[in-house]
């Protein structure tokens, strides 16, 4: 019988205590031996859950316990977690996580951490949640040369857009609804400016292309400037607007990667993408496009994720698994020097932005503004945008993805 803890009494941890509890017996035959829950670690006390008797709060125990074979992560963030995490892999535990603030930034070293102990570092719904992509990505496509994947990868924004794009709900009134729902925080930052996405596809690129890359090197834009306007000019010439994580492998073996609002052919099956669902497109070059879908995040769906970790990781004990990649560095990454085609808007009239770019095709909407226009350009790079558009007055610019 393999003993696990805990950490964190959350949504996601306590949808994994669930889990273990209620398909112990399912989980027993499939791994041919059992899973005891022996801990859950809380600063608070939980006297009301059908759990609280397993309620402790010092570390220490769990680190200490020979039977605890592996360690459960939900607490999030990247303080007490990853000492925790260091910790138990020092201890010979092997640790499941759904941190994916964790794992983007501190992947690496954990992975190496949990070599050197001959453990498993295991962390398939950090990105995902329900959805499996870790495991497909590192196994399924093996044979593959990764070449891009991009992706929804936040249900709240999609929700967000989903509303302004289907019910007309200003940006504002579409958060608002959502946080009504339970599918935005209180304080939305992480998701609404993009921070969310970007952890998760600092994830999956690392992953693919086999070297750390972290937040901090990815550009990052969320949806707070996208509005009913741009909504309206998209649909004009057969497009949606949604937020993507894109990571795309450059022909000389440089990452350019970056989240941000992109306008989808109607044709893209990410622009059929809706409400909190995700999608996640992988380019490999000998399978061509292959397409992961679901919720992305969720108690169970979450938890479901998890429990399998916990499962691969115990079937893996004298064989530890890793899903890991090498160390990153800046040579890694091409700073947006890449030209695309963009939608734009500006504070001036069809004259002047057709005047400031050769060829751009202007936009006719009936919502536009008298001192408004929008258009699509041929490939720039966001700085030659930048220094054609800047004194007309830029109000957005979003990347278009390309037939």
């Amino acid at each position: 019988m393999a003993g696990v803890a805990i950490l964190g009494f959350g949504v996601v941890g306590s949808g994994v205590a669930e889990v273990l509890r209620g398909n112990g017996n399912h989980i027993g035959q499939k791994l041919h031996s059992n899973l005891e829950l022996k801990y859950i670690l809380d600063v608070k006390d939980f006297p009301d859950s059908p759990f609280g008797d397993l309620v402790i709060h010092d570390f220490s125990v769990i680190e200490a316990d020979p039977n605890v074979e592996v360690v459960v992560e939900t607490i999030g963030g990247i303080g007490v977690a990853r000492d925790f995490t260091q910790r138990a892999l020092k201890a010979g535990k092997s640790v499941v996580t759904s941190n994916k603030e964790l794992v983007a930034t501190y992947g690496y070293e954990l992975m190496d951490l949990a070599r050197e102990n001959g453990v498993s570092y295991l962390y398939e719904a950090s990105v995902g949640g329900g959805i499996p992509i870790i495991h497909p990505l590192k196994q399924c496509l093996a044979a593959n040369k990764i070449t891009e994947i991009r992706g929804i990868l936040n249900g709240t924004t999609n929700y967000i857009l989903t509303r302004m794009i289907r019910s007309g709900l200003s940006f504002q009134d579409a958060l608002t609804e959502a946080q009504e729902k339970g599918y935005a925080e209180a304080d939305p930052t992480a998701d609404v400016e993009g921070h969310d996405a970007c952890r998760k596809i600092c994830i999956l690129a690392s992953l693919a292309f086999g070297r750390h890359i972290v937040p901090g090197q990815v550009p990052t834009e969320g949806i707070t400037k996208v509005t009913l306007n741009d909504v309206a000019y998209a649909e004009r010439v057969g497009y949606q607007i949604k937020l993507l994580g894109r990571a795309v492998q450059e022909p000389e073996g440089k990452l350019q990667a970056y989240v941000a609002p992109h306008l989808i052919p109607t044709a893209d099956p990410l622009s059929g993408v809706e409400g909190v669902f995700n999608a996640i497109t992988v380019k490999g070059n000998a399978i061509g496009d292959v397409m992961f879908y679901g919720q992305g995040a969720g108690k169970l769906p979450t938890a479901s994720a998890v429990v399998s970790d916990v499962m691969e990781a115990v079937n893996r004990k004298n064989a530890a698994k890793y899903l890991d990649w090498g160390p990153g560095g800046e040579d890694l990454i091409s700073r947006e020097d890449q030209p695309c085609p963009w939608y734009v808007r500006v504070a001036v009239g069809e004259g002047a932005l057709a005047s400031a770019i050769e060829g751009i095709r202007i936009i006719k909407s009936d919502r536009a503004e008298k001192e408004e226009s929008a258009g699509l350009t041929g490939p720039l790079t966001a700085e030659m945008l930048k220094k054609c558009l800047s004194p007309l007055g830029l109000q957005a610019a979003f990347r278009v993805l390309e037939d």
